[in-house]
């Protein structure tokens, strides 16, 4: 087997693991498989007064069933989920702490996210500006720093090469994975774990968002038909948390250690709009750049792309762009592509969404099935491409996937990925 591809060494995912609304990798893929929503009425705050009451959220989640109970008290629900989704990926990848301190100086993280764990902040702040002054906790604003997460993944598995938590927003996840990717490329690393995590989701966070409209309003008592990507009637994104993770290594060191390989990653990009801190550029330039740019780098063409992992927020604006920025990129090749929002059913969680949906991307490759678009109901000529309305799908011979995400901040990032 060629260990090299156009003159670099090919990048393969060897392990995920994840934190959502739906689970962990297995029992979210079956349920995104079914159509099943995870976007229900939150719990974990306090709602009753802002208007939107609905979210992704991570439920039943253990964080003293991956760090011991001490030191959970201190992280940021992020960390947590972070070094959770970590275990898993390693555990997934057959790889122990043990294995990852042997080599240690050549594994490396990259977890993006938006925010971290910004609550910690928040609540800090709070208890100091309402109670007096007081020494403060040395560690609460460290712990809110976005980034903790990679830090603690890095310290409790040991991994001591190149650490970095790009912060790009709802880019982050994605744009990690490729950037991680190229440290293998360029020979800085033989293993990385990488991904995206965010837990913002927070009363103020629900409030701003709402007030920039963004939020799809009318669904408190209906939450799973709230995200409706592509659809006419689509009112606005849903907002999430979690967190997922991949291990990713050198072909040539998951090889040699006898790795059971998932899929390998061809190339990526990011380009910004430079139009606006909120907008979305309506030329859709920055996503039809990032687009090209990633094929580019895969030395994929066009036509070979066979599905599209959306970033599809359910949002008016970026439904619309992303269709126009495909149709720029493919051509008439784009009424071929089958395209689906992971989003329909997990929400938007931000800085994590582009690893979750990369995981999702790998098993769809896996199984060959694509997850539909739920609550895809009444066609919206702007959209007018292949979604894979509210039905999962057979997908016999998929080979090349075409995976975006675009963010607040002009931010855009894609990735290819292939079966071996």
């Amino acid at each position: 087997m060629e260990l090299l591809r156009n003159g670099r060494p090919r990048v393969v995912i060897t392990g995920m693991g994840s934190v959502t609304a739906l689970g962990p990798v297995k029992k979210m893929w079956e349920s995104l498989k079914n159509g099943t929503s995870g976007i229900r009425r939150l719990e974990t705050i306090n709602v009753e007064h802002v208007p939107v009451k609905i979210g992704g959220e991570v439920r039943g989640f253990e964080p003293t069933d991956y760090i011991e109970h001490k030191e959970a008290r201190r992280m940021g629900r992020a960390s947590h989920f972070a070094v959770a989704a970590a275990s898993m990926a390693l555990e997934d990848a057959g790889l122990t702490t043990e294995k990852i301190e042997a080599e240690g100086e050549r594994v490396g993280v990259w977890l993006g996210t938006s925010l971290g764990s910004h609550e910690m902040a928040e609540q800090s702040t709070y208890k100091y500006k309402t109670s007096g002054y007081r020494k403060p906790n040395p560690l609460t604003l460290i712990n809110s720093l976005p980034n903790m997460p990679a830090h603690y993944v890095s310290r409790f598995f040991r991994a001591l090469g190149p650490l970095s938590a790009p912060s790009t927003a709802c880019a982050a996840g994605t744009q990690a994975v490729g950037e991680a990717s190229d440290l293998i490329r360029n020979g800085r690393a033989d293993l990385v774990i990488t991904g995206g995590v965010e837990s913002v989701l927070q009363d103020y966070a629900l409030a701003g968002f709402e007030a920039m409209d963004a939020l799809a309003k009318n669904y408190n008592d209906d939450p799973a038909g709230a995200s409706r990507p592509f659809d006419r009637d689509r009112e606005g994104f849903v907002f999430s948390e979690g967190c997922g993770v991949l291990v990713i290594e050198s072909l040539a060191h998951a090889l040699k250690r006898g790795a059971r390989i998932y899929a390998e990653i061809l190339g990526h990009a990011s380009a910004s709009d430079a139009y606006h801190v909120a907008a979305l550029d309506p030329q859709a330039g920055g996503a039809t750049r990032s687009m090209r740019w990633a094929l580019e780098d895969a030395h994929v063409n066009p036509e070979d792309i066979q599905y599209i992992n959306a970033h599809g927020t359910s949002t008016q604006a970026n439904d619309a762009m992303e269709t126009l920025a495909i149709k720029r990129i493919f051509g008439e090749h784009a009424y071929n592509i089958p395209i689906s929002s992971t989003k329909s059913m997990l929400g938007h969680a931000l800085g994590a969404s582009g690893a979750i949906e990369i995981i999702a991307c790998v098993m769809s490759m896996v199984e060959q099935v694509l997850h539909p678009t739920i609550n895809y109901e009444n066609p919206d000529p702007e959209c007018d491409l292949d979604y894979v309305p509210n039905v999962a799908r057979d997908m016999k011979d998929l080979k090349y996937v075409l995976s975006n995400s675009f963010g607040l901040g002009g931010q855009n990032a894609s990735i290819v990925l292939k079966t071996l």
